[in-house]
């Protein structure tokens, strides 16, 4: 039966939201300057960490637009897992089984949530570990993962640090602190609540914009100069 469902889901057609976000994407133009890209910082909030068994809960996404963060144009919803939820991920994200017994299934959130992020590229804090959740998801259901690409506001602040300590920098000093949070207070930014997707999303999007505006002393206009300053960013097919 494991083998039929592969192979059903090697041969599914994508969905029509699925090839409308690689069309976005198919004459990417990276030499624009980044207040003429849309980006959507998102969150999610998880059973756990490890994609091949744990679900999403709860996603959360703003969008920046002209480098501003809008405030009113955010995605947020609960999402009922296929599973019970573990009182260790409830301890961490503080969604109860309560909140959760009523949310609408992720097959029946995620082609909106797609469509909210199409022609806008992606950031998010460790990106990758959201990003494997949110593509499992859309390979299962919706026939095909998602083009945008995404920039790592960790790796960006990697890159900062790195800058102002010059080659002071020890990256395998482990009291240095990549952590959301810590960055924000590090670098005065509005605090927000912790662990609540649309609420860390929030907190993402000014760190964004601060390392935008910090990293090479303001020299980066475009997303190409973005890239070249940090690599920070890559196609997730």
């Amino acid at each position: 039966m494991l083998l039929i469902d592969k192979v059903a889901r090697l041969w599914r057609k994508e969905h029509p939201v699925i090839q409308e976000n690689h069309a976005y994407f198919s004459n990417f133009d990276q030499n624009k300057t980044l207040k003429e890209y849309d980006f959507i910082v998102f969150d999610t909030e998880l059973t756990g960490l490890n994609s091949r068994k744990d679900e999403i809960v709860s996603i959360g996404a703003v969008r920046i637009k002209g480098l501003r963060i809008m405030l009113s144009q955010n995605f947020y919803v609960f999402v009922k897992p296929s599973g019970e939820l573990p009182k260790d991920s409830t301890l961490i994200h503080r969604i109860t089984p309560e909140q959760i017994k009523n949310a609408p299934s992720l097959e029946a959130v995620l082609e909106d949530f797609v469509r909210f992020c199409n022609g806008s590229l992606i950031v998010g804090h460790y990106i990758d570990l959201d990003m494997a959740f949110i593509n499992k998801a859309t390979r299962k259901l919706l026939g095909g993962t998602i083009a945008n690409p995404c920039i790592d506001t960790l790796r960006l602040a990697q890159v900062f640090r790195e800058e102002q300590w010059g080659n002071y920098y020890d990256q395998f000093n482990y009291n240095i602190s990549f952590n959301l949070s810590d960055l924000a207070k590090e670098y005065n930014l509005p605090q927000m609540d912790q662990h609540d997707a649309l609420q860390d999303a929030i907190q993402t999007a000014y760190l964004f914009l601060f390392l935008v505006r910090k990293l090479n002393r303001g020299g980066i206009k475009t997303l190409k100069d973005l890239y070249m300053a940090g690599r920070s960013w890559r196609w997730l097919f």
